[in-house]
């Protein structure tokens, strides 16, 4: 008889404390854990990233951390790639799988689709790079006067959509909107995912931003970033995560060190509250339980 895996996401705000009911249920029902986090990919960055450490995933097959370096690529689509994997494992162990983690753009790409994209000839890809490397004013604005309607629907700042969008736009002759069109995205799900969020009063989740934000600090973080700047560019995207960005500025200067503190916290507040949003808005028919309920739930669920 063939083994089909249980999948189940858990969603929330940062600090809610998602890894953790991850992880006793992986632990009281044998599962494997996909980290959905956009930062617990990076090699190197364990502290900011607070991904689980060595100890709290022993015996727990993860899936999603420590895949590339702070200087590599990471999208959407290398994450389907992973989901794969860790869910090839699972059939193959009998083993249920736990999606976990606060970048659910990744998981919306996994349920919603991606569209294909094609292997772009390296003259294409040399002329996008040309453009991007002149600033990313003057890529906006390039993208602007090919393709007007997706370029207003983006922001200024947003690289990857920015090359993205160059590179269909130069590569394939068509406008994003057409592109997609012609080829629509198409889920990477296997089977079902059930969803579940971690709703936590506003009140109590500062307080465990502000006690993970200390914790971060004692193990490490102003170390770690320093690491971190001697052997990559600040330019990077892994270098603008919060925790690391604070400190650079703490060694700039701008910030005394309560100063950096203060702004980590404030930051992973503004950060868990986009998160609320995004959630809200792009799984609207899920329920938010606290901690306790979606124990009860799982526990039900297996």
């Amino acid at each position: 008889m063939i083994f089909t895996p249980k999948q189940i996401a858990i969603i929330g705000p940062t600090a809610s404390g998602k890894s953790a009911v991850a992880i006793e249920v992986s632990k009281r029902y044998d599962c494997a854990i996909l980290s959905v986090d956009s930062l617990s990919v990076y090699k190197e960055i364990d502290i900011a990233s607070a991904k689980p450490t060595l100890k709290e995933r022993e015996n727990i097959p993860h899936f999603g951390i420590d895949l590339i370096y702070p200087d590599e690529y990471f999208s959407a689509e290398l994450f389907s790639l992973e989901y794969q994997k860790a869910l090839d494992y699972c059939k193959r162990y009998k083993k249920h799988l736990i999606l976990v983690g606060g970048s659910s753009f990744y998981l919306k790409a996994l349920i919603d689709g991606l569209s294909h994209l094609p292997d772009f000839s390296d003259k294409i890809e040399k002329e996008v790079k040309d453009i991007m490397n002149r600033g990313l004013k003057y890529a906006y604005e390039y993208l602007y006067n090919l393709d007007s309607d997706y370029a207003l629907g983006i922001k200024s700042s947003d690289r990857y959509r920015i090359e993205k969008a160059l590179l269909i736009n130069i590569g394939s002759g068509m406008s994003v909107s057409r592109y997609f069109k012609k080829y629509p995205p198409v889920s990477k799900v296997e089977g079902n995912i059930s969803l579940v969020s971690i709703e936590t009063d506003k009140e109590i989740l500062r307080e465990k931003i502000v006690s993970r934000t200390d914790k971060m600090i004692e193990s490490g973080l102003i170390n770690e970033a320093g690491y971190l700047e001697r052997r990559y560019s600040r330019d990077l995207t892994s270098m603008k995560a919060i925790g690391i960005k604070e400190v650079l500025d703490y060694f700039n200067g701008k910030y005394d060190f309560n100063q950096m503190r203060e702004k980590i916290i404030i930051n992973t507040a503004r950060l868990a509250k986009r998160q609320r949003v995004f959630n809200k808005s792009q799984f609207c028919d899920i329920k938010s339980r606290s901690i306790d309920d979606i124990m009860d739930y799982l526990d039900s669920h297996f």
